[in-house]
């Protein structure tokens, strides 16, 4: 590129290339660690590059982001260090030629830092110091260090950069999709820390889809900093081992525009992305201008009522599994807290009870975030409210010990409601380098927890007085495999599952076709019901969550909604609720963004 960075990033915005490894795994080179390819097949990686640089892209990333002399040394490769960076660089160059900017890829380390982890500061950095000394050596235009999770660590990146060279550095946190994060001083806070260690450009990739992805921008812009943002392709869906995205290259490129008229000047994509992608945000911000943000509009405050303890004088069997097949039941998902507030919790669990809703469902660490133990919280609203719990139970962060371990003590604290799901995978969450564990799936959880009420653990071992659990699981009516689906549901049946709850529905045509399909069961459904919020949340949910579908008569009705879009949202519900009553057992209602108002509008339609 005849111009220098520097001056091009100031000219006008300018597009990033994708995923690496999606391409490599699509093209079936899916070995790890993907850098292998480097060596072994250099003409499928510059393949790659020119793909992305044909849809668009002015920037490439070099195929090393886990090319660290630690990661490396998770597959007995550390002895390619220089090799496997140089020959990255080398195909870089080759698929560039003057069309694109060269920049070297550079993602953590892989490890946890101290006090946490065991490896200290100065050691990461000494790693840091190894690769990006190759990049330069080898002849890369910039340096982008992205992808990490704690700025700590990223700063040490940083430094590293910096004693070693003066090529213009971008950094890059993950942000975890958290709204109440968001909607504070930390994401100003990170572009502070990052802007005065000399970066040129600061932003944020991974982790979560554009629409996220949107909400983080808005939230790290500050005047006269340049602002990056790589969106993933959406919250991708583990299949055999292998994660699929499904956000569509019409609805990235839609963002990719928002993005920059939000203040991005350099835009890309990340997990997930194609090169048909890339083209799609290419056209999108063929004539934008990096503009600012709207002003955000602060949160109203809410003032909670004094809690009142009671005691739980819960039976041993819960009325939940008294009550179900008697009349039509209802329970309501409550939002668990991050920290370690849960007044609101407690309201909203109230304000479910004075409505004569049956139980609350009290999630686990949804989406791999960090939420307050849905064990502990439950034990807290059955005791202060008086109302029942449905405790959801994953099994991605515990092995069979301490799940176990958990259920007994979930019932010695008087719950008896469980929801067993596997849980997603941790590389999406806040925490990606942390294990997941999945000794069991969820029919394995539900296997345990029955073993339980025969008064077994597990393998057999006797734990004294039976227990009384009413099991629940999850199942997805609108599922990309429905026959893999129901496999999976008959091994819970199988397992001892009592009652299924299902993800949300909006067609009565659909549930009536997964009514059919679960008649063999002979499991009483729960209905799922998600009111939508408006145009926005609706098309999220469609394009970028797994097991989710909404239908383009449902999301062209929000598109023409304006203002009203959580009227006619919460209207949508109520009549499909309505018509859906007497084909299902009772209804498991999710109301958006704590709007537990909603589910009084719910209750009327159940009459």
């Amino acid at each position: 590129m005849t111009t220098s960075f520097r001056d091009r990033i100031r000219e006008r915005p300018i597009l990033c290339d994708g995923a690496m490894g999606t391409l490599l795994d699509l093209y079936e080179y899916e070995e790890i660690p993907h850098e292998i390819q480097n060596l072994r097949n250099p003409d499928i990686v510059e393949r790659i590059h020119r793909e992305y640089i044909e849809a668009g892209a002015e920037i490439i990333e070099t195929n090393t982001f886990s090319a660290n002399r630690l990661r490396l040394s998770q597959y007995h490769l550390e002895d390619k260090l220089r090799e496997i960076n140089l020959a990255a660089v080398g195909i870089a160059r080759r698929a560039a030629g003057t069309r694109a900017y060269v920049a070297g890829a550079i993602g953590p380390i892989g490890r946890l830092l101290e006090p946490v982890g065991k490896i200290g500061r100065a050691e990461a950095k000494n790693v840091f110091r190894e690769q990006i000394a190759l990049l330069v050596e080898a002849g890369v235009d910039l340096l982008i260090l992205e992808t990490f999770v704690s700025v700590v660590e990223l700063g040490e990146a940083i430094r590293a950069a910096k004693e070693l060279t003066d090529l213009p550095i971008i950094a890059q946190k993950a942000f975890a999709e958290d709204g109440a994060i968001l909607s504070g001083s930390f994401p100003i806070e990170v572009v502070n820390h990052l802007i005065s260690h000399g970066v040129d450009v600061v932003g944020a990739n991974c982790t979560v889809g554009p629409q996220r992805m949107f909400g983080i921008i808005r939230s790290m812009h500050k005047d006269g900093v340049i602002l990056s943002a790589q969106p993933a392709a959406g919250i991708p869906t583990l299949l055999d081992g292998r994660s699929i995205y499904h956000t569509t290259p019409d609805y990235l490129g839609s963002y990719a525009r928002e993005l920059v008229e939000a203040g991005v000047t350099l835009v890309g994509a990340c997990c997930g992305s194609t090169p048909a992608h890339i083209a799609a945000m290419a056209e999108a911000i063929s004539d934008a201008q990096v503009g600012k943000p709207r002003a955000r509009r602060k949160p109203a405050s809410v003032t909670i009522g004094e809690r009142k303890r009671k005691t739980d004088g819960a039976a041993e069997r819960s009325r939940f599994s008294r009550n179900i097949g008697t009349r039509f039941m209802t329970t309501v998902e409550l939002d668990v807290p991050r920290g370690i507030d849960i007044d609101p919790v407690i309201e909203g669990a109230r304000h479910a009870r004075r409505l004569g809703i049956d139980a609350v469902n009290i999630t686990d660490g949804a989406r791999a975030r960090l939420r307050m133990s849905s064990i502990a919280l439950s034990s807290i609203v059955q005791r202060e409210t008086g109302i029942e719990t449905i405790t959801h139970l994953a099994a991605r962060d515990r092995n069979m010990i301490g799940l176990q371990a958990e259920m007994l003590g979930a019932y010695a604290s008087g719950l008896r409601n469980l929801l067993m799901i596997s849980g997603d995978p941790a590389g999406i969450g806040d925490y990606p380098h942390a294990t997941s564990v999945f000794d069991v799936d969820a029919s394995g959880l539900i296997r345990a927890a029955s073993s339980m009420n025969k008064g077994q653990d597990l393998m057999g071992n006797a734990i004294g007085s039976p227990t009384s659990f009413f099991l629940c699981c999850a199942v997805n009516p609108v599922a990309d495999d429905m026959e893999r689906e129901l496999g999976k549901l008959e091994k819970k049946v199988e397992a001892g599952v009592d009652v299924l709850f299902t993800q949300p529905v909006y067609e009565i045509g659909t549930l009536e076709r997964l009514v059919r399909l679960l008649e063999r069961f002979r499991k009483p459904v729960m209905l799922g019901i998600l009111p939508l919020r408006g145009r926005k949340h609706a098309e999220f949910l469609h394009n970028e969550v797994p097991g989710m579908r909404i239908p383009e008569s449902i999301r062209e009705q929000l598109r023409h909604a304006g203002e009203d879009g959580p009227k006619i949202g919460t209207a949508i519900a109520r009549n499909f609720l309505k018509e859906a009553k007497p084909l299902v057992a009772g209804a498991y209602m999710m109301p958006p963004f704590k709007k537990y108002d909603v589910v009084e509008e719910l209750m009327e339609a159940i009459g």
